[in-house]
């Protein structure tokens, strides 16, 4: 019965020592895999990577290539380019002005006038004066037709008048003067016709401006057309 005992014992010791060496080497080897499995992930630098704006060249590429061919690209020929900036303004201008009077664009050629207009654009009035701090209504025609048309004008809106030759209002063009006063002896406000009945003048209330022959101040006070050869 004891002897029994005793292979058991014996047998049982056996079978623990071959578990906890099996379990060892169990553990070794996992210890190896994940080893392996770690430097599999780890991460790897490519040589002659290189990273410009909207390109990812590899060294799968050849760089100098891709250099030469990323400059293409990014220097793209610009449909504006060489469009000479006064030729914007002044379609700009176009634009504006014929906002303002109501116009169409096709009927304002004259840049160099509206370029003029813009320029004194609420400049503001004052008797006798010609100048940017302030201008009165015969001085700034005078100013616009030596600017502008290359023509000499007589410094009051009376000697403008006498000077003019006296047109109907449906003739009026632009470039022509509007004369307003209490009689055609007494002229006492000029202003330059542009189109569609609008005028540029400097007024007294608002200094360079536009305003409309239709407007009830102007048209009470309205004493013709004139036109001076240019």
């Amino acid at each position: 019965m004891q002897t029994m005992f005793t292979l058991k014992n014996l047998i049982f010791s056996f079978l623990a020592v071959l578990f906890f060496m099996s379990c060892k080497t169990s553990k070794h080897a996992a210890t190896v895999t994940n080893t392996v499995h770690v430097k599999n992930k780890s991460p790897k630098f490519i040589d002659n990577i290189e990273v410009t704006p909207g390109h990812t060249v590899t060294s799968s590429h050849n760089v100098k290539n891709a250099k030469q061919k990323n400059t293409v690209e990014v220097t793209q020929t610009n449909p504006y380019a060489g469009i000479n900036s006064n030729i914007e303004k002044a379609d700009f201008l176009q634009l504006k002005y014929a906002v303002m009077m109501d116009a169409t664009v096709e009927r304002l050629t004259n840049i160099a006038l509206l370029q003029k207009m813009d320029e004194w654009w609420g400049t503001k009035y004052c008797l006798g004066g010609s100048t940017k701090n302030c201008i009165d209504c015969s001085a700034f025609t005078q100013t616009i037709f030596r600017d502008v048309y290359s023509t000499s004008l007589p410094r009051t809106a009376q000697e403008q008048y006498n000077l003019a030759e006296k047109i109907e209002t449906d003739e009026l063009k632009e470039g022509d003067l509007v004369f307003f006063g209490s009689n055609p002896r007494r002229i006492t406000h000029v202003g330059i016709y542009v189109t569609n009945n609008k005028f540029f003048n400097a007024s007294t209330s608002s200094g360079v401006t536009i305003n409309d022959l239709n407007e009830s101040y102007w048209k009470q006070r309205f004493q013709g057309g004139g036109r001076v050869l240019k």
